[in-house]
């Protein structure tokens, strides 16, 4: 199992891999803001736990357990972003709040999560109406 550190970095050379066509240590790192030293030792460890192919000198490559989780990260991290936005949360906050809260929710809370922002997604009546509370 995962640890949230763990994540953070599996999610981060998910998106570096979408973004870029290749995950290197010293982007993660830049990225995550940590050392390039903590970036090979955390890959290492994803190494061994069947997440990352990781060889030295090279770029980071997902294994298809890693693809898939990593793909898994980012969607969780999109859907409370959406959550956060449709209740009004403050843009200036959603990013820290996002980060402070998506490694403490279950994923059985995020298939709810998901099930609630997809239905308010559909009903904009709803959604229009909660924005005309906020403004009170």
């Amino acid at each position: 199992m995962a640890t949230p550190s763990m994540e953070d970095y599996i999610e981060q050379i998910y998106l570096q891999l979408e973004a870029r066509g290749e995950a290197r240590v010293s982007d993660v790192a830049e990225a995550l803001s940590v050392l390039p030293s903590s970036v090979t030792k955390m890959a290492q460890r994803l190494d061994r736990e069947g997440y990352v192919v990781y060889e030295r000198y090279r770029g980071l490559e997902l294994t298809e357990k890693g693809l898939t989780f990593g793909k898994k990260l980012v969607r969780r991290h999109d859907l409370l972003e959406q959550f956060l936005r449709i209740i009004g949360v403050e843009e200036k906050n959603i990013y820290g709040d996002v980060e402070g809260i998506e490694h403490h929710l279950s994923w059985n809370a995020m298939d709810r999560i998901t099930d609630l922002v997809e239905a308010m997604k559909e009903d904009e009546e709803f959604v229009q109406r909660l924005k005309e509370r906020q403004s009170f």
